[in-house]
């Protein structure tokens, strides 16, 4: 059981908006490299157009992002986008945040230690599952200043899940990327109610939240 997921859905009921993404994606291989954030033109018309977010480091989702459920491995198809990400974004500025490996679920952390050597990117081990660990999240690159991360706006996280990737983000104050239908199709009773209550919720004007500017 997600303990952290079940405690800060409750959040929802007073900020309805933190599980709703800045940009929505089919697939991880629909991930545009470097990030871009499509952003709503202005209202006045002869205004500059918004500036695109200085992303420096993206969080990355293993489960149904870019692997298949309870494996450690690319799925083979993504295996040439990952790279691309991997060049665009190296060393500190690439993580790797996992619901299963690196936490405490993952014992020893093996499944963590499998998924950096077939990936060669870090697992992120925390101890809080999403979306409650987004300080450990911050913590990690405020301690790698090679990560060029400063505020909390310039990191972007992409997964597959509204309830744990993208309240992550928006609780962190950073940038969410929503990959809409993973590796396989989720059919499961928690998917269908995130991709129904965000439907109900952007016909009814809700956004995401705006990024910060600091860690807070």
């Amino acid at each position: 059981m997600n303990l952290s997921a079940t405690l800060n859905t409750l959040r929802l009921l007073a900020n309805p908006a933190l599980c709703l993404p800045h940009h929505t994606i089919p697939t991880f291989t629909a991930l545009p490299i470097p990030l871009t954030i499509p952003l709503p033109p202005a209202h006045n018309p002869n205004a500059k157009p918004p500036r695109q977010p200085d992303i420096r480091a993206v969080v990355l989702d293993k489960d149904n992002c870019f692997a298949l459920p309870n494996t450690t491995s690319i799925h083979p198809p993504y295996a040439a986008h990952f790279a691309r990400l991997r060049a665009a974004y190296p060393g500190a500025r690439l993580l790797i945040v996992s619901n299963s490996a690196g936490t405490g679920s993952d014992a020893g952390h093996a499944d963590a230690a499998r998924l950096e050597r077939e990936t060669g990117v870090t697992v992120l081990r925390h101890g809080t599952k999403k979306p409650g660990c987004h300080g450990e999240i911050m913590e990690y690159f405020r301690a790698r200043p090679e990560s060029g991360v400063t505020e909390a706006r310039q990191v972007a996280v992409v997964g597959d899940r509204l309830f744990t990737d993208v309240m992550t983000a928006n609780l962190m104050g950073g940038w969410s990327i929503w990959v809409r239908d993973g590796v396989v199709e989720d059919f499961g009773l928690l998917s269908r109610v995130e991709k129904h209550l965000s439907t109900f919720l952007l016909r009814r004007g809700y956004v995401p939240p705006p990024p910060r500017s600091d860690f807070d």
